[in-house]
């Protein structure tokens, strides 16, 4: 099967042609890199089909990390005209923030140099066609290196029962939890005696997917950044709940909070990179745990979660939604048919990183 491929199957003779597209300097020289000027949008291949995207390797001459963000990753499957990936760079690759960072997964990297070589290992089928490009939406050009590693097929029969990939990326900059918003520490013990302390609905979870059709969900990462100046208000008591085909809460995968969600536990501090799940960024002080930038993520890769008429992936913010953080997220799943993937992106002003000095306190009453 395309895109299940291991080391026991190596060997099988399957029916493929290797295929890259690069940006090598095809006057035969050495400036591999396209510039990429502000405002413009680039393809960087246009694939007739049928066929299967591999392996994307890219890095970028930026000279501010901050591109990360600016910069669009849009990918077009079989002529739908919406794109099916709607991305920031740096957070298609497996870390938010904009920002570059070492680290590890099974089905993303970002290597050394200090990050800045990205790879993805997500297999991208198609029937006729895949189009991807890039738009500059910052101020300044930038020099882009990329391969894109694909598989081509004699006939459609090698992808005809493969979904389309899809990411979908958001961010609420503030998610306004009750309990900070009235300036109440996590000790207060008048929390756990508000009604609000009970959640049974999910109504005001922060959503990390959410979408309409039949598919495979495969996972995220999750980019908090605590701003709130309370030191022992662990940004992970918060529980995900995932709702598949409209289903009311509880949901079939309720879960039990945040750290459990990336499979480590009791509050982490360490950063940790396993295949499927860990913590890429810990930002934490002995002065204040956890302040500042956090990414934590979870792969299914070998549990994918299916679903045929809709999936809301959520988590809560604090327990009951109580916490006031800036996150942000990248879902990965797959559809059968394209469209597109989320949410249209915000203005690059909406998608920046917070400035790492916190913001403002919460005001006692």
């Amino acid at each position: 099967m395309i895109g299940q491929t291991s080391l026991a199957s190596l060997p099988k003779l399957r029916d493929y042609v290797s295929k890259r597209i690069s940006s090598y300097d095809t006057r035969g020289g050495n400036a591999d890199a396209w510039r990429i000027q502000p405002g413009e949008k680039r393809v960087l291949a246009d694939i007739q089909g049928p066929g299967c995207i591999k392996h994307i390797w890219m890095t970028l001459g930026i000279k501010s990390e901050d591109y990360c963000r600016r910069i669009v990753l849009r990918m077009y499957w079989d002529n739908c005209p919406e794109p099916s990936v709607e991305c920031p760079i740096g957070d298609f690759f497996g870390l938010g923030h904009g920002m570059r960072k070492n680290f590890i997964t099974l089905p993303l990297q970002m290597s050394p140099q200090n990050g800045k070589g990205f790879n993805s290992w997500w297999p991208m089928p198609f029937k006729e066609r895949a189009i991807i490009e890039v738009e500059n939406q910052g101020p300044e050009d930038y020099a882009h290196y990329f391969y894109i590693d694909y598989e081509l097929y004699p006939s459609v029969e090698a992808v005809k029962d493969l979904a389309y990939f899809h990411v979908q990326w958001r961010r609420e900059a503030d998610t306004k939890g009750w309990a900070f918003e009235e300036g109440k520490s996590y000790a207060d013990r008048s929390i756990q005696e508000d009604p609000r302390f009970f959640n049974t609905s999910g109504e005001h979870n922060y959503v990390i997917c959410e979408v309409e059709g039949d598919g495979i969900y495969c996972g995220a990462h999750l980019d908090i950044d605590c701003f709130q100046r309370n030191p022992n208000d662990w940004y992970g008591e918060g529980d995900d709940m995932i709702f598949i085909d409209g289903e009311e809460w509880p949901p079939s995968l309720h879960g039990t909070g945040t750290e459990d969600w990336f499979h480590c536990a009791y509050c982490p501090t360490q950063e940790y990179n396993a295949p499927y799940h860990g913590v890429i960024l810990y930002s934490g002080n002995d002065e204040w745990r956890w302040k500042g930038k956090n990414t934590v993520y979870r792969y299914h890769i070998e549990d994918p979660i299916r679903f045929r008429k809709s999936i809301r992936v959520t988590i809560e913010h604090g327990h009951a939604n109580k916490l006031s953080n800036d996150y942000s997220s990248t879902a990965y799943y797959y559809l059968s048919k394209p469209k597109r993937g989320g949410p249209p992106l915000p203005p690059v002003e909406e998608r920046l990183p917070r400035p790492n000095e916190p913001q403002y306190q919460p005001k006692k009453k």
